[in-house]
């Protein structure tokens, strides 16, 4: 063995066989996330739980904890209890934070609407969860979140806010608008907060005993590879466990800033940020609603932050920005890089550079919590470019071939999951959970091997999926989406290398007899109804596509012909 073994704590692969389980030595948490916030708050009540930037808000645990009980409160006041669902469609603000956790105090169950959705996306995920209450951000850079939700329910203009009645979203009953001035047919935020009283509040630590860690807490869509997103289900259990290991790689320590510029809506964002930097009384710095370079340069500065969170395109603008050498990073010791493989130059510049010499990588899936792999914090730097580490404690972990059968150490097949971590399913949808997890192993279709030391490498995806900056794209989704242009004959997608987001999408479309259209309208039709990072980059307009024997596209042929054609490499 070329490089030394680090002293994470992970089990060996046994008998020759791609299988790994990781420690057991320390017991898995049985706590709900009100009871795992309020011994958070018991132990370190005194110290600085968020600091958000943007907005100047800076709490204390024991602030933070008043506050999400005003908000649970205030939920209750407004008919919201146990089981209901809770969408949130913002950016990263303060109302986010406080509405993860105000949600799971009284049991409801938090659904994670990507900021990016577009009315049709939105439509869709608020009926697939049976979503009863929207707070919502009035706008999001060029997005009009209340003015997509006025397209999809006009009966907002005229009906009462707590009792709505709207025929595309039979089950939203009210509306809660992040701001002042709500429109017509919401609630402000700050309203529902007021609402908050003693009486209320009364109730929740009651309505906590009744609470069980294995209960629904979260629903984070994913991208389907058969189309229409999944809503991965995950319990308390689930991401508070997966928070806590988290952290305890990092060596997350109490009082030590973590800069969180990823996502909330994300796993990444609420668990491997928020819930990680509780779970050791760190604090969470939060440097604006969405990922800006020299926002989070200034905020690793000015909060001497320990830690940072991000996608390898995130580390690289940081590190290339003209204002870099402005910001003094010398604060910076660990954090977690995924989504995509980390180059080994951009992982030594963010090590020597950004003085995060501890920096970790991690590997997973929202239906795992999400981390199931997660490198050491002294792992040489080869293996950390190379694997994504070893296993986390009590997951459990093994490579099969097509048959099912665990492949020998080293050879290439499918990765499976299996512990605590495993989503409880994807919300009403039991055929697609079948599909997904089979004898507790959940399938996450990434072609993987592990070593003799249990160090796991990605080596590709058998699901047909492609990642544009840390976003995972299904193609089967875009297709379906695009199928339905009255012109459209056929679509097919896929992904081409690109050197900033790692991919984009592409895609060949054979058009209806007769009919005509340009790349730029193809784009301008997909705009406001798809997110963003869906809409395809390359266009190809094709008379047929090139196909197997037996009749399926043949996805390989069209994206090497394209790569040589825009003289791609990748």
């Amino acid at each position: 063995m070329s490089a030394r073994v680090s002293s994470q704590p992970g089990i060996r692969p046994a008998n020759g066989l791609s299988h790994v389980a990781g420690s057991t030595e320390r017991p898995l948490v049985d706590a709900t996330i009100p009871a795992f916030l309020a011994e958070v708050v018991r132990r370190h009540g005194d110290r600085t739980a968020a600091v958000f930037r943007q907005t100047g808000d800076r709490w204390s645990y024991a602030e933070f904890a008043r506050l999400v009980d005003r908000l649970a409160a205030g939920l209750l006041s407004i008919g919201i209890y146990k089981g209901d669902r809770v969408g949130i469609w913002s950016p990263n603000r303060p109302e986010w934070l406080l509405a993860q956790f105000a949600t799971a105090r009284i049991g409801a169950i938090l659904v994670n609407i990507n900021p990016a959705y577009r009315t049709s996306e939105l439509e869709y995920a608020l009926n697939k969860a049976g979503v009863s209450c929207l707070i919502v951000a009035p706008q999001f850079k060029t997005s009009d979140y209340m003015a997509m939700l006025a397209e999809l329910a006009p009966e907002m203009a005229s009906g009462p806010p707590e009792r709505l009645n709207i025929a595309r979203l039979p089950s939203l009953r009210s509306v809660v608008q992040l701001g002042p001035n709500p429109r017509a047919g919401a609630m402000s935020f700050d309203a529902v907060m007021a609402r908050g009283g003693r009486t209320m509040r009364a109730r929740l630590d009651a309505i906590g005993a009744g609470l069980r860690p294995d209960d629904a807490i979260n629903i984070q869509f994913t991208s389907g590879t058969t189309g229409a997103p999944k809503g991965a289900t995950l319990s308390h259990k689930n991401i508070v466990n997966n928070a806590i290991s988290t952290a305890r790689a990092m060596r997350l320590r109490p009082g030590e800033g973590l800069c969180i510029p990823v996502p909330f809506y994300h796993c990444f964002g609420m668990v491997l940020g928020n819930l990680a930097a509780c779970a050791y009384g760190a604090t969470m710095v939060i440097p604006g609603e969405a990922f800006d370079a020299r926002d989070t340069l200034a905020a690793i500065d000015a909060e001497g932050c320990a830690a940072v969170h991000g996608v390898p395109t995130m580390f690289q603008a940081m590190l290339d920005h003209p204002e870099f050498d402005r910001f003094d990073m010398r604060s910076l010791r660990t954090g977690i890089m995924a989504g995509a493989p980390c180059p080994e130059p951009l992982m030594r510049r963010v090590m020597t550079q950004m003085h995060c010499r501890q920096i970790t990588i991690g590997y997973g899936m929202t239906e795992t919590s999400p981390i199931s792999f997660q490198s050491a914090v002294d792992d040489p730097i080869d293996r950390r470019v190379s694997t994504v580490g070893r296993i986390q404690p009590h997951a459990e972990c093994k490579v099969v071939d097509e048959e099912g059968r665990t492949v020998p150490i080293g050879q290439q097949g499918e990765l499976l999951t299996r512990g605590y971590l495993v989503m409880k399913g994807y919300w009403n949808d039991p055929e697609r959970t079948a599909e997904a997890i089979q004898g507790g192993w959940m399938h996450t279709g990434d072609l993987a091997t592990i070593d003799a030391d249990g160090y796991c490498r990605i080596t590709g995806r058998s699901k047909d999926m492609l990642i544009r900056g840390g976003e995972n794209i299904y193609p089967a989704e875009i297709e379906e989406f695009l199928s339905g242009h009255p012109d459209i004959a056929q679509a097919q997608v896929f992904g081409l290398p690109d050197p900033k987001y790692g991919e984009e999408v592409a895609a060949w479309i054979i058009l209806r007899p007769g009919a005509a259209m340009t790349e730029d309208a193809l784009r301008d039709w997909c705009r406001g109804k798809i997110a963003h990072y869906k809409i395809p980059r390359h266009v190809r307009f094709v008379a047929e596509m090139p196909m197997t024997v037996t009749g399926k596209p043949q996805k390989f042929v069209m994206r090497d012909q394209m790569t040589k054609e825009l003289g791609l490499t990748g």
